[in-house]
């Protein structure tokens, strides 16, 4: 099986890949329509990326049947269509979410003593003790979390060390799972930043949470809060934090911008990273050594498990499990056209199938069974012509 790698993983995961018995294809300067293009000619099986988008034009172009996102969030790529075209999208998530927590807290505690300003003086030349001396402090205040994934529950882990009592919501954080976790559960993202000294962002970015951390939520913040946004850019409205900087002496840390480069080195420009009071990196929260040889190792296993079963790990476009009231089950001789017999009688009833899963029992001349899960449930006669076939044991609907 041939799998094209569109970005830079470690040299030792291209080798891992190789051993696993792939074809690779590294070629990590793959962008838009020279992307396309590649996987047309190469008529590569599985693609890998990290940041490179994917889009339809890409999807159509060869015979993909699964794209790997060698990280947590799948935003670059067109998931809609990849599921039109029955190609498997997976991902890595949790594998790099103690990095990400890593850069929060480098990021809160660079706020809270002015780290980058201190610094910046002193490259100058500046020794200015008075006004980087007067730092309030992260002891004692109050962390708020939104998003309680695995990089918000190591973030919160961490908030133990520094003595920060913490607040979070999510929408799966129940009373049980708060308790679990040792945090108060708030009842909405902007109870998080009234109740908070400190808020840090993450949320998945989808329809949903798009823009969600806005006016309303830079409102309910304490003047002089300190906020850390390292998920995605746009589930935070800029113009709203730029005037909670500006008004209410909000300090920010970000790692993640509206607008950013497609590649690892350009020319950038946004108004929040110019304004004093905002500290930032280029989305290097997931980009630290560990981090990455553990991202690529679970792209690997995902990819591995395809090529070996054709399941798909942490695969994100499955269509929920069928919601009918029952399922067909055919226990059956293993002998070449059952399972044809039982499609084809389906087909003739008009019946879609949904899900079908075959098992062997053991020994030489053994059974089979099958489950299939259909759009409907079959007529009464349906079942009577299945278990017509001779080498039909029994056909029946589970209930």
């Amino acid at each position: 099986m041939k799998v094209l790698i569109a970005d830079k993983l470690p040299a030792s995961a291209l080798t891992a890949f190789g051993e696993a018995g792939f074809e690779v294809l590294s070629e990590p300067a793959l962008k838009d329509e020279a992307l396309t293009a590649r996987v047309a000619s190469s008529r590569a099986e599985v693609l890998v990326v990290r940041s490179t988008k994917v889009d339809r034009a890409t999807l159509e172009a060869g015979c993909l049947g699964l794209v790997v996102r060698a990280g947590a969030g799948v935003n670059t790529i067109d998931v809609a269509a990849a599921s039109q075209l029955g190609v498997y999208v997976a991902n890595c998530p949790g594998k790099n979410a103690v990095a990400v927590a890593e850069l929060t807290w480098g990021l809160l505690v660079g706020l809270d003593r002015r780290i980058p300003d201190a610094t910046r003086d002193l490259r100058a030349g500046r020794w200015n003790k008075k006004e980087y001396g007067r730092a309030r402090g992260l002891w004692g205040r109050t962390l708020g979390v939104v998003g309680v994934g695995a990089i918000g529950r190591e973030v919160i882990a961490r908030a133990k060390a520094f003595g920060m009592p913490v607040v979070a919501w999510s929408r799966s954080l129940d009373a049980e799972a708060a308790r679990a976790f040792g945090v108060e559960r708030a009842e909405s993202p902007v109870d998080v930043a009234a109740r908070s000294d400190a808020v840090s962002i993450h949320l998945a970015l989808t329809d949903a949470t798009r823009g969600c951390i806005g006016a309303e939520f830079f409102a309910a913040l304490r003047p002089g809060a300190l906020f850390v946004n390292t998920s995605r850019g746009a589930v935070v409205d800029a113009e709203a934090l730029r005037i909670a900087v500006e008004e209410k002496g909000i300090r920010a840390g970000l790692d993640v911008w509206a607008e950013q480069p497609a590649t690892s080195e350009a020319e950038f420009s946004d108004p929040l990273a110019a304004l004093p009071g905002v500290c930032g990196t280029p989305h290097i929260g997931a980009s630290t050594e560990q981090a990455q040889d553990a991202v690529a190792a679970e792209a690997l296993r995902v990819a591995r498990t395809y090529k070996e079963t054709g399941e798909v790990p942490n695969c994100v476009n499955l269509g929920a499990r069928s919601a009918t009231p029952a399922a067909l089950v055919v226990r059956h001789r293993d002998r070449v056209g059952v399972l044809a017999y039982v499609l084809a009688a389906l087909r003739e009833a008009g019946i879609n199938v949904q899900e079908m899963r075959n098992v062997l029992f053991s020994g030489d001349d053994g059974a089979a069974c099958a489950t299939i899960r259909l759009a409907h449930t079959p007529a009464p006669e349906v079942l009577t012509k299945l278990n017509a076939h001779d080498d039909v044991i029994e056909a029946r609907i589970a209930l």
